[in-house]
């Protein structure tokens, strides 16, 4: 058996960045920039105000009360088209082009008003509550860069800088395989051995939420007619996944058609706990990643090597992050695998994080799965930890 860190270095050693794509700014939402985003424009376009009042000559307003002839107004996209000179004022909205002779703007709760004359009772100093020409970017600057994933925010900003169109990492098709004559689809009839799949669903689901593109490839069976069929299917894909078969059991044929079809193998059993049973290969250049038929088993696999495996075909780096957490309870030394135990990691009123251990660590129990909040990281040959002590442990985030 080999480290998970080592296996985690060979799994991404096999996977590229997929190529890019032109999409429109509305489509870009949660796409991953293959490119810098430049502005076309300025920002503001113009000098602007940030306040309602009046525009003026900031040397009219040295001696006050000061009194100044209204010329116009400007509003935001109906600029006033004069030229302000000494004793004269343009009224002025927020957003709006601060008029040509004018150098600053004073707020209208520090004036009055009587007809086309206003009163300024404080002095103002050049560029006062103006927002100069380019003062958020400038045409050329770049705003986003190459990797960034496009939430409201950026396409925001995008949207700011005028750019309608943006080249994105494609969506990496991803084939799910399940194996098994023990399992059926959702809502199929089941006989009384059989198991409804949750590893095809669970999969495709945490590969659409990473930004891939899930390829439901359906349930192959203990055959090798049947589980060639499906691996040929898997053709044209970024990244083949599949669960169960690739144990050492009599109908674990998995590895055996893979390898017949051209699948060169890496390594097959690492040192981990749910998960032992993990292999890893590329068939005609397209990396495989073998994950247990175990529901839990497989699930913790996927968040260990698959997230990071497609956050590397988009071109980003790092999978789940690991956090430092407090134990709450006491838990017994480990052995020589990397163990992954549920937990639920929350917040406690001081600020920290809590890591509370699932009673039921069972890797056939589901619903612990879906309970738990957070993973606690047991390095091997880890000595027994006690409440209260920091342990490593990753955050799962809503949704995953």
């Amino acid at each position: 058996m080999i480290s998970v860190d080592v296996a985690l270095e060979r799994v991404l050693a096999g996977c590229r960045p997929v190529a890019a794509e032109m999409v429109s700014l509305p489509a870009a939402l949660g796409r991953v920039l293959a490119q810098d985003v430049a502005a076309r424009v300025a920002h503001p376009p113009l000098d602007v105000s940030s306040m309602d009042g009046y525009a003026v000559r900031s040397a009219d307003t040295q001696s006050v009360p000061a009194e100044l002839k209204i010329i116009g107004q400007s509003a935001a996209g109906h600029p006033f088209d004069g030229v302000v000179g000494p004793g004269q004022a343009v009224r002025i909205f927020t957003g709006a082009a601060l008029p040509a002779g004018a150098d600053s703007v004073i707020m209208q709760e520090e004036t009055e008003r009587e007809g086309d004359v206003v009163r300024l009772l404080e002095a103002v100093k050049p560029n006062q509550f103006v927002r100069p020409r380019g003062l958020d970017f400038m045409p050329g600057q770049v705003g986003l860069t190459a990797g960034t994933i496009m939430g409201p925010r950026q396409i925001a900003l995008a949207a700011a800088m005028n750019v309608p169109w943006l080249s994105v990492r494609r969506r990496p098709r991803i084939a799910v395989l399940s194996t098994g004559d023990e399992i059926a689809m959702p809502g199929e009839p089941m006989g009384p051995a059989q198991l409804a799949s949750s590893n095809g669903p669970g999969l495709a689901a945490l590969i659409t939420v990473l930004g891939g593109e899930a390829v439901q490839l359906g349930i192959a069976r203990d055959s090798h007619q049947s589980l060639s069929a499906m691996v040929a299917a898997a053709s044209g894909c970024d990244l083949l996944v599949t669960s169960g078969g690739a144990s050492v059991g009599d109908y674990d044929l998995v590895q055996d058609v893979l390898v017949e079809h051209g699948m060169k193998l890496d390594f097959w059993k690492i040192a981990m706990r749910p998960g032992k049973p993990l292999m890893f290969g590329a068939l005609r250049n397209v990396p495989v990643l073998g994950l247990p038929g175990n529901p839990v088993a497989a699930m913790m696999c996927a968040y260990i090597f698959l997230v990071p495996m497609l956050r590397a075909l988009l071109g980003l780096s790092g999978g789940l992050p690991v956090v430092p957490a407090v134990l709450t309870a006491d838990i017994q030394a480990n052995d020589a695998r990397q163990d992954y135990v549920r937990a639920d990691l929350r917040r406690a009123t001081d600020g920290t994080l809590r890591a509370t251990p699932l009673p039921r660590q069972d890797s056939a129990v589901v619903s612990g799965l879906a309970a738990a909040t957070g993973l606690i990281i047991r390095p091997p040959h880890a000595p027994a930890a006690t409440a209260g002590e920091t342990i490593p442990a990753i955050a799962l985030p809503e949704g995953f």
